[in-house]
């Protein structure tokens, strides 16, 4: 979590029809094939463009005052916005949340859906060859492809984490799911493409948008800055200083964003990003904007495809601001509602013990008032925060699912990350903390032996380096560092490598953690 003294402080038509199984549906895609005496000169855009695959249907989506007693049904009051309406909040000063039009979204029956989705699969289409734009109908509707800023995001590894699940777990079904192998490192790509897209969109339309700014621990940022790029936006960035690791801290800064060192924590730089897009033109990219959500919950549709539609019986996820939580509840909701499946899983938030305001809201059985904390340091930067956004949204989707919250302390989530690093993963810190509280659910008999459990790994662990030297040099103090590996130093000559070697070898015939 070093960073240097630079960053310190000073064509395809869908009308309505009943909702019965039609046939399965032709691929919204046209093969272009090149013959072999010339070359194609249309990209994949202009192709897009050329074959007009902009779709004429009647599927919309709109702004509405987040309501976490009746979110499953149309919003019981008249306020709603626009998605070209620049707004975070409701006029009670209330999270907003984007609600799609289901009546229209229910014309198709679960199989129609499951096909469609099936049939973009892998394939360099525009859009569709991303895992989020893939699920265009269900993220913007509206947007014209044109509009859409993509790097192909999303179609993650979901992965067998076989080793590690017997070993450690005794579990045969434990899979995690590699969000963090993306563009740029994290699962924050799938919300950004998304929120891009649509400043994109509104740019184009001569809205007061001169730029784009997130307050950021990190990962929020780096996706940020890199989709300002691709779609030559400019990206503002505020950072807490001395707070992230330098490969974070290096992404937003190689992809021109401007960048503030402040000091403070990321609670502090999310005040001040909000107070900073109510005077100036630029568009608040953080997770109290839900756009961002309407991405991430692809994940989950995600999930259910790569397990060709079945469900997990666990979804385990990294909590920090709290967005993705929720996000993964709306994409199994959707799923369930529109009959893609017929059951969503329960829903487990895990938090570093550092930064843990959920877990003791939680413990108080949700009946006390919510109280923010003041996060201390974790190795988990990304979910070090004490006052999350979607607080409300999180407790709603936990208690939709059945939820649980677990926490994870320095060295259970680092030593989870050294197990999982020792059985073939590179995993994240995040991503042990989700481990960590894995391990206590199983100890806890909570989460049985058959279940199968996915684990949302949320950002690439070649982001967190500097962690893992310090925990295999020993070198992080109060933590025993029971899994380390350091290197054995041996002198340059034959007889020296192989009395270590022999040693080694002696140990086991088969090393194993």
């Amino acid at each position: 979590m070093a960073s240097s003294s630079l960053f310190q402080s000073p064509s395809f038509s869908l009308k309505p029809q009943t909702p019965i199984s039609p046939p399965s549906p032709k691929p919204h895609f046209t093969t272009i094939k090149c013959s072999s005496s010339s070359k194609c000169r249309d990209n994949i855009r202009d192709d897009a463009r050329r074959h007009n695959t902009t779709h004429h249907h009647h599927f919309s989506a709109k702004y509405v005052p987040f309501n976490s007693s009746s979110n499953d049904t149309p919003s019981s009051s008249s306020e709603s916005y626009s998605l070209d309406e620049i707004v975070y909040r409701s006029q009670s000063g209330g999270l907003l949340d984007v609600q799609h039009d289901m009546s229209a979204l229910k014309n198709y029956d679960g199989r129609y859906w499951r096909d469609l989705f099936d049939s973009r699969l892998g394939k360099t289409t525009w859009p569709y060859g991303s895992g989020v734009w893939s699920k265009k109908e269900w993220v913007l509707p509206e947007i014209d492809s044109d509009d859409i800023v993509s790097a192909f995001e999303g179609n993650s590894n979901l992965f067998w984490a076989e080793r590690y699940g017997k070993q450690v777990l005794s579990m045969n079904e434990l899979w995690v799911k590699h969000c963090g192998i993306s563009h740029t490192g994290s699962f924050k790509d799938l919300g950004m493409t998304v929120l891009v897209s649509q400043v994109n969109r509104l740019r184009k339309m001569n809205r007061p948008v001169v730029g784009v700014g997130c307050a950021s621990t990190g990962d929020t940022s780096a996706a940020l800055s890199a989709y300002c790029a691709a779609a030559g936006i400019p990206s503002i960035v505020f950072l807490p200083a001395n707070k992230i690791s330098m490969a974070q801290l290096v992404q937003p800064i190689a992809n021109g964003a401007f960048v503030l060192s402040i000091d403070t924590d990321f609670d502090g730089c999310m005040q001040l990003i909000r107070e900073v897009t109510a005077e100036l033109p630029i568009y608040l990219a953080n997770s109290l904007n839900s756009l961002r959500l309407e991405g991430q919950k692809t994940a989950a549709i995600e999930i259910l495809q790569q397990f060709d539609w079945q469900v997990p019986d666990w979804v385990i996820v990294p909590g920090g601001n709290l967005g993705n939580i929720y996000a993964f509840y709306k994409g199994f909701h959707m799923c369930k509602e529109l009959g893609l499946v017929d059951r969503i899983p329960r829903l487990v938030c895990a938090q570093a013990a550092n930064a843990n305001p959920l877990y003791l809201h939680y413990k108080s059985g949700w009946d006390e008032e919510f109280r923010p904390v003041k996060a201390n340091t974790t190795f988990a930067s990304a979910i070090q925060i004490g006052d999350p956004v979607s607080i409300d949204r999180a407790v709603y989707a936990l208690k939709k699912s059945d939820g649980i919250v677990e926490e994870a302390t320095e060295e259970e989530l680092m030593d989870a990350m050294a197990q999982a690093d020792s059985t073939g993963m590179f995993i994240c810190p995040h991503t042990g903390v989700a481990l960590a509280a894995l391990i206590k659910l199983r100890n806890k008999g909570v989460i049985g032996v058959t279940e199968r459990t996915v684990v949302v790994s949320t950002a690439h662990g070649l982001k967190f380096t500097q962690a893992k030297i310090d925990y295999h040099s020993k070198e992080i103090p109060d933590l025993a560092c029971r899994f380390a590996n350091p290197p054995v130093q041996v002198k340059a000559d034959f007889g020296s490598v192989m009395d270590v070697l022999k040693k080694y070898l002696s140990k086991s015939e088969a090393p194993r953690r």
